[in-house]
């Protein structure tokens, strides 16, 4: 590896996680390479590479100054990973590994299935040419023009059973976007999306959401009502996909082999420390204080969201409320939760009314774990809290009480000591650990 250049190619990688990746795989060198177009032949030349993975908007460009390329690769027209060898650059394509390991790991199938590939670029070639292998019945690329295109998607392949979104829409930072509406697809029954980050983007959001609502009717022996679009939904994000792309990559590298339980140990330890742990509840229920305690124990850093509006706004929160009206303070909040949650790898105690916009609650879940703190109306303070002392405390748990639901992951119980609470919180973290 000594004198040898190994990297991420690409032409914008501020989003990248490919570095951490390669290092726990034991390539310490390993680095992001931001290239202009004009510049790609004259890198690609350089007898120092050794090993370079490729991604947007370069995985096909890359194969014209390729001597030897993987004939896996040449059928599916992408190449994601280049190695130098005996002098001649050799192009490979590890995201096809990645991609079926991905699909594997959310029980996913295409055997049968029409499949419904969103993007035309090398992501999207990579996933067609795994749809082919797997046995699908029908293929189908939609692009932003074109006979397939996302404006008449609903129409022409109503029937589509799997989605995959293979374009950057809803990737970091530009997190609010969605491709399609799945309520305009009845048959979807599972999503793929190869966005890693955040780890659950919109689209992922919208197929959870109409996976926990059939659930829920199921358990509830509540029959589906016609033309509800509710139907049970298995979905990933990318990550497991990133993370076995990059093992491979790694042993064409250098020639070694890598246990696939090395892939699980990396996804696990990479959503455990990018992922944020979010506290939602109603306003004195502890939110803070088992946010402390639990950031003390896990080690990440502490966002009080309230503390964070005073601190940008100037001005205390009841101030904010007398001064400007309630909808104002929403506003504000909406902004530096936003903003707040978009991070990785924190603790965030939010304010109680912080549920109470579907645009928060989307905000809170792309890149965090959600817990629910639940504590008795009667041990509630109410002293600095303009909406509480108004009175009905009753009143405003019954209307936030489902989007506290809606929200979470999980609910616990804050009835004991608060350190004790976090080490809950804590422990379901760990053993629920995952893409």
């Amino acid at each position: 590896m000594s004198g040898k250049l190994y990297g991420l190619l690409g032409r914008t990688l501020g989003h990248s996680w490919s570095a951490p990746i390669h290092k726990s795989l034991g390539c310490e060198s390993y680095r992001l390479i931001e290239l202009e177009p004009e510049r790609l032949e004259d890198f690609l030349r350089r007898e120092d590479v050794g090993g370079l993975n490729v991604t947007i908007p370069y995985k096909r460009d890359v194969m014209q100054f390729c001597d030897v390329i993987d004939p896996a690769a040449e059928a599916i027209g992408s190449v994601n990973t280049l190695v130098r060898r005996d002098g001649g650059l050799y192009g490979y394509n590890t995201d096809i590994d990645g991609f079926l390991y991905m699909l594997r790991r959310a029980k996913i199938s295409l055997v049968g299935k029409k499949v419904v590939i969103l993007g035309s670029g090398g992501a999207s070639l990579t996933a067609q040419a795994a749809a082919r292998q797997e046995g699908a019945r029908e293929i189908t690329v939609v692009s932003r023009t074109g006979p397939d295109n996302y404006e008449n998607l609903p129409q022409r392949h109503a029937g589509a059973e799997v989605l995959v979104n293979t374009t950057p829409v809803g990737m970091w930072p530009h997190v609010e976007g969605q491709p399609v509406d799945l309520r305009l697809l009845p048959n979807i029954s599972a999503v793929a999306d190869v966005v890693y980050n955040p780890g659950r983007t919109n689209l992922l959001l919208q197929a959870e959401e109409l996976d926990r609502a059939a659930r829920h009717r199921a358990e509830a022996d509540m029959p589906e009502p016609p033309g509800s679009g509710l139907r049970r939904v298995r979905y990933t994000g990318g990550l497991s996909m990133l993370v076995h792309q990059a093992k491979r990559a790694e042993e064409l590298f250098f020639g070694k082999t890598i246990p696939d339980g090395e892939t699980e140990n990396i996804v696990t330890r990479l959503w455990q420390d990018r992922t944020n742990l979010v506290l939602v509840g109603m306003p004195g229920c502890g939110k803070t204080t088992v946010g402390r305690a639990l950031a003390q124990l896990s080690g990440k850093p502490f966002v009080d969201l309230d503390e964070e509006i005073v601190r940008r706004a100037g001005r205390p929160i009841p101030y904010i409320f007398q001064t400007e009206g309630e909808e104002a303070f929403r506003e504000l909040e909406a902004r530096v939760l936003a903003e707040v949650c978009a991070q990785s790898g924190q603790v965030v105690a939010t304010g109680g009314g912080a549920v109470l916009r579907a645009e928060n609650r989307a905000a809170m879940r792309r890149a965090g774990r959600v817990y629910f703190l639940r504590r008795s109306l009667e041990e509630l303070p109410t002293d600095g809290r303009p909406l509480s002392q108004k009175g009905g405390l009753e009143e405003m748990y019954l209307v936030r009480k489902p989007l506290y639901s809606a929200a979470a992951d999980v609910a616990v119980a804050n009835s004991a000591a608060p350190e004790e609470t976090a080490e809950l919180i804590w422990r379901d973290f760990h053993e629920n650990s995952g893409d």
